[in-house]
């Protein structure tokens, strides 16, 4: 008998719990070719052609996953990218045309976890699907540092179990999920100066290609969102040779 694959181990492993996605593709032969192959590969698909039906499908049903295409015909896919990342953390893989460089780059930034282009190969669909789920579940196993449901700090609020970061005037500030995971670690060790390798093991991102230099790029996006002035920052600051330090008193709300 031949040894099992890794697809076929992870196969077994997604069947045990079948994972469900939502597609949103107004691309009749592209939404059947995801529904058959994923559905032979023991992953259960919804499809829609448009926002309305995906907010409606995620009002009454448990999705593990979204596939959005960025070029639907009636509306701006990236314009639902971003108001599902204001709304949910779950996780998205956005699907692009081969040239549409600037949308992946844009539909990342936005907070996607993945992107497939096409025309693609389904087997390369369902091994990115797998891999993203594979590490949302790993995400939500280790959970966040214990016993803490927010954290506070000159009116702002990040919110551990929504992941949703609330700014002073109320509104919704979107993170994605690496720079959530960073801006944690920064929370959780206020006016505490750690280096960027102390930054990624305490996010847990050591092995998630996030990489030592590219801490930065993702501490530069996070000042973007709360900082008044990039240039001269008040939350979150370089301390020259050592790393980052978040310069500020926090709040710690824990679970009831």
């Amino acid at each position: 008998m031949n040894a099992p694959t890794i697809m076929d181990v992870e196969a077994r492993e997604l069947r045990a719990g079948q994972p469900h996605i939502l597609a949103v593709d107004d691309d009749p032969a592209m939404s059947k070719l995801i529904t058959d192959y994923l559905a032979e590969n023991e992953v259960r698909v919804t499809t829609v052609l448009d926002g309305r039906s995906m907010t409606e499908v995620l009002g009454r049903e448990a999705v593990d996953l979204i596939l959005l295409d960025l070029r639907l015909r009636s509306e701006d896919g990236m314009d639902l990218m971003r108001e599902l990342r204001a709304a949910s953390m779950i996780p998205v893989i956005i699907l692009t045309g081969r040239r549409d460089e600037a949308d992946r780059i844009m539909g990342l930034e936005f907070g996607a976890d993945d992107y497939v282009t096409k025309p693609f190969n389904p087997r390369e669909l369902l091994a990115r699907v797998r891999t993203v789920l594979r590490r949302r579940h790993v995400e939500v196993r280790q959970g966040r540092p214990q016993g803490v449901r927010a954290y506070r700090f000159d009116g702002w609020e990040l919110n551990l179990d929504t992941r949703r970061l609330v700014a002073p005037d109320g509104r919704l500030v979107p993170l994605a999920r690496t720079e959530f995971h960073l801006f944690v670690a920064l929370l959780g060790a206020p006016q505490r100066a750690l280096s960027r390798d102390q930054l990624l093991d305490l996010s847990r991102l050591h092995n998630d290609d996030v990489f030592n230099r590219s801490v930065d790029v993702q501490i530069l996006r996070i000042r973007r969102k709360i900082e008044p002035d990039t240039a001269v920052p008040r939350y979150i600051q370089t301390k020259r040779g050592v790393g980052y330090v978040f310069s500020v008193p926090v709040e710690v709300v824990y679970s009831m």
